[in-house]
Order: C-alpha cells, then structure tokens, then sequence
C-alpha cells in the first residue's frame, strides 16, 4: 500500500531551487529586482518558502524559459495582477495578456530595426542613414560622385533642420558631384577660409577670401537656376506640404 504525497507547507532556499529548475543564487536575484516577494524568515533566520511562493517560481521559470525578460515578467505581475491574485483566472489572463503586449512591443521594435539595417546595406552604410526623402534626392547621382563628407553634412542638417532642410542642402551637392569645376572652386576656397583661423578680421586675406566665397556663391546659384534644380526646391516643399498637412493645432 501507498502512502499518499503530501508535500511539505514550507520548504528553504535550497530545496525552493530545486524544485523549481533553478539556483538560490537565481531566487536572490529574484528578491532583488522585486521579482519574487521576499517571504517571511523562520526561527533560525532563514527564509521559509510556501506554496504560493513555489507557484510564482514557477510561473517565472516558465516565462523566462520562453525567453521573457525578467523586468518584463516583473511589470507584467505588477501591472496585470494589480486588481486579481496572481493565482485566479483573471489574475493569469491579465498576466498573460500584458507579456503578449510587451512582446508584440519588441517584435515591432526588431522589425523597425532590422528594416534600417536592410536600408543601409541596401543604400551604403551612410547614404542608408538619411532619411527617404533626402536619399530621393540624391539616387540620380552616378556612383562614388558624392564625397562622404557630403553625406555626413546632410546628416548633421537632417538631424538639426529636418529631412526637408537637409533635402534641399542636397541640391548642393548634386551641383557639386556633376560640375568638377565647382568642386575644386569650393575645395579651394574651403581651405582659404580655414586658413583664416587666428587671422584678424582687418587682415586683407580676409576680404580676398570674402569675395572669392561670394563669387563661388553666386556661380553655384547660376548652375542651381540653369539646371532646373531651383524648381525642384520649391517642388520638395510642395511634397513636404502633402506628407505633412498642417493641422488646426499649427495654427
């Protein structure tokens, strides 16, 4: 004849682990990061682990057995047993219901993720960092024909002014990576101007600099004028406008 299993009301630290699949290094961590209650200590100071105890563990291994993260399974308990017990049914359906929120919030995450990983590898590493609507800019372009300095301006743009500025800075460039001319004039007077650092604005440099930049300027606007890109400027601020109705709140 057999004795019928009756398991004991309280169990320490060790045999918790046990059997639950884990370590007391593990249930320490769980005390820790408000995980798992700390339950009452016995007479002799240890902690004494009952069956509701026993029963979070081992919802927690199973959760994080599925790949949950240990802070996501802490405010799902939080969050989704506030007004049922862990152990009823709503308790458990809410429980359940917040983990299902919270991994469908990653998996979108991943995706935006990898959907920008994708878009770099497909655009070149700094290209792919621009936004759509600056990189449509600038996909007319023959290969190689835009500095990565150039890239890296309009990303700095793009990160001050928004994708429209930094689309219209664009136009620059196209002007510069299809007119070697213009390139070397702009390269030249570039390092004139950094020359200047430390100059006293009285020295005449500086106004030769002046008007080499002022002249350089206005050649580049006469290509801009020239080639029709001009047009497409304010053709982008009529794009913007349609992707971006104003509302009654911008007044």
């Amino acid at each position: 004849m057999h004795s019928s299993f009756v398991p004991p009301r309280q169990v320490k630290i060790g045999d918790a682990a046990a059997f639950a699949g884990t370590t007391p290094r593990a249930i320490r961590h769980y005390h820790e990061i408000g995980l798992l209650p700390e339950p009452e200590r016995g007479g002799d100071d240890r902690r004494r682990y009952g069956y509701e105890d026993m029963i979070r563990l081992l919802w927690i291994r199973k959760m994080a057995d599925a790949g949950i993260a240990l802070d996501d399974i802490r405010d799902a308990f939080a969050t989704g047993t506030a007004s049922a017990g862990a152990d009823s049914g709503d308790g458990i359906a809410g429980l359940l219901e917040r983990l299902e929120e919270t991994l469908a919030e990653q998996e979108a995450e991943l995706l935006r993720q990898r959907t920008a990983v994708q878009r770099m590898r497909t655009e070149g590493s700094r290209m792919g960092l621009l936004s759509d609507f600056v990189t449509d800019r600038l996909k007319s372009l023959p290969e190689g024909s835009l500095r990565q300095a150039d890239l890296d301006t309009l990303l700095v743009t793009e990160r001050i002014f928004g994708p429209l500025g930094a689309a219209v800075q664009a136009t620059r460039f196209v002007v510069l990576a299809t007119h070697p001319t213009l390139r070397e004039d702009s390269d030249r007077i570039d390092h004139a101007e950094e020359a200047l650092d430390g100059v006293a604005v009285d020295d005449p440099r500086v106004a030769q600099v002046a008007v080499e930049r002022h002249t350089f300027e206005s050649a580049l606007q006469a290509v801009i004028e020239e080639s029709g890109l001009d047009k497409d400027d304010d053709a982008l601020f009529d794009t913007w406008d349609t992707l971006h109705p104003a509302t009654a709140d911008d007044g």
